[in-house]
C-alpha cells in the first residue's frame, strides 16, 4: 500500500481513535478536577487518554505488527513530550488567557494532537521498509 492510500484509511481512523481518546481524557479530567489540584487532575486525564490511543493506534489505526514491546518506549517518549506541551498549555491558558476550563482544553488537546499524530505516523508506528507497508 503506498503512502497516500494508508493515509486515507489511516486519517479517518485516527480521528475516531482521537475522539474516543479525547472523550476519556475530557470526561476524566471533569470527574478529576472535583477531587484533586487541576493540574493533577489534567495530568491523569491525559494519561488515561494515552493508553486509550496507544491501544487504537496501534492496533487499528495504524495496523502496526510491530511488537508492542518495540513501539511502547517510542509512544512513551513521543506522550512524554507532548504531556508537558499538553499540561502546560493547560495550565498557562488557564492562567494568562481565558479560566474557562474547556477553552484551556481545547488549546491543550489541539497541540498534542498534531504533535502526536506526526510522531505516531513517522516514528512510533513507521513499518520497517523491508515491510512495505508505507
Amino acid at each position: 500500500m503506498d503512502k497516500l492510500q494508508a493515509s486515507k484509511k489511516e486519517i479517518p481512523r485516527f480521528l475516531v481513535t482521537g475522539i474516543l481518546a479525547v472523550a476519556t481524557d475530557y470526561l476524566s479530567y471533569l470527574f478529576l478536577v472535583n477531587f484533586f489540584h487541576i493540574n493533577f487532575a489534567k495530568a491523569s486525564s491525559f494519561i488515561l487518554g494515552s493508553c486509550v490511543a496507544f491501544i487504537l493506534n496501534k492496533c487499528w489505526t495504524f495496523e502496526s505488527d510491530r511488537k508492542a514491546s518495540a513501539t511502547l518506549m517510542p509512544f512513551a517518549i513521543l506522550y512524554s513530550t507532548t504531556f508537558l506541551v499538553n499540561v502546560g498549555l493547560n495550565h498557562f491558558s488557564l492562567v494568562y488567557i481565558s479560566e474557562i476550563k474547556t477553552f484551556a482544553f481545547i488549546i491543550a488537546t489541539s497541540a498534542s494532537t498534531i504533535l502526536n499524530f506526526i510522531g505516531m505516523k513517522f516514528w512510533v508506528f513507521k513499518a520497517n521498509p523491508s515491510q512495505g507497508s508505507y
